[in-house]
């Protein structure tokens, strides 16, 4: 795929920083909340669920999550979720690049294990529960405290515990080959990515149903339901709930600009729709979560 393209859709956060490419986010959601839109990113990421449940999907695999388990997710993978259940969900995402643990010399670990994973060849299971995984699950816990509280020296047992994991998943059969060789799978992963580029390329304009279905192309009822397979959403909803994203950001970094005109920035053209929906993601009006910040 064209590198320019695969850059356009890709998650813009830094996670970590150069010399420790790792960071931790907590986050809290009410039911039915989608947990995080549709995306992807080149680091790694082990999601652990703290209370309720949460259904993900990676690609076009479906895997619900319930407190105490964990969720691994490849670098690269097309990943969403949404909360279930009546009492919402928390989580802590752990986000790094798999080459912190590339060794400086090309030895026996970098060969075994290193690169393997790097391939998709030797990963992490894709489901981590106490029941098939326990030290895995007590590694990922003791590296959420470590994320926590972050005392002095903890980047060296962080490491330490991937390390650990990557013996203890080895030891016990675990390591999982997902090497990509689904030609089927893939093409609808390419359709999806060119899609949500379109949509992230021109959120702030109106965007019709036919121009997405278009891309692919399909007639727009098949566009539809490819759409809310792949990712728990219909495009209308994917659209206003990426819209709704901008504008938080908007309203964190320009608390001097009108809501009605950040509404118009981000594409929304009535204030009253724009607030409804607002309220409907984020649980409060755009005021409301200005007063906040």
């Amino acid at each position: 795929m064209d590198q320019t393209f695969r850059q356009s859709l890709q998650e813009s956060t830094i996670h970590g920083n150069d010399q420790f490419p790792f960071g931790a986010y907590w986050r809290q959601f009410n039911p039915g909340a989608h947990v995080v839109d549709t995306h992807w990113h080149k680091e790694a990421e082990i999601l652990y669920c703290i209370d309720g449940e949460v259904l993900f999907q990676i690609d076009s695999e479906y895997i619900p999550v319930r407190a105490g388990e964990a969720i691994f997710i490849d670098g690269g993978d097309i990943h969403t979720g949404l909360a279930q259940g009546d009492k919402g969900c928390s989580f802590c995402a752990m986000v790094f690049d798999f080459g912190m643990l590339a060794s400086a010399h090309y030895d026996s670990v970098q060969e075994e294990f290193i690169v393997p994973f790097q391939e998709r060849k030797a990963a992490f299971p894709r489901l981590i529960t106490s029941q098939t995984d326990p030290r895995l699950i007590d590694h990922i816990q003791q590296m959420i405290v470590l994320s926590e509280e972050t005392p002095n020296g903890y980047e060296a047992a962080i490491k330490g515990h991937l390390f650990l994991m990557l013996f203890h998943a080895s030891a016990s059969g675990r390591l999982a080959n997902r090497s990509r060789s689904e030609a089927a799978d893939m093409t609808r992963s390419e359709r999806l990515k060119k899609v949500i580029v379109h949509i992230q390329n021109h959120y702030q304009q109106p965007i019709r149903l036919r121009e997405l279905a278009a891309l692919i192309p399909m007639s727009e009822g098949q566009f539809c339901r490819f759409f809310k397979s792949m990712t728990g959403q219909t495009p209308m909803d994917y659209i206003n709930s990426y819209r709704v994203r901008q504008a938080a950001e908007l309203l964190l970094r320009h608390p001097e600009h009108k809501i009605s005109d950040i509404a118009l920035d981000v594409g929304f053209g009535h204030i009253s729709y724009f607030v409804r929906v607002f309220r409907k993601i984020m649980n409060c009006t755009p005021s409301e979560y200005r007063k906040k910040l």
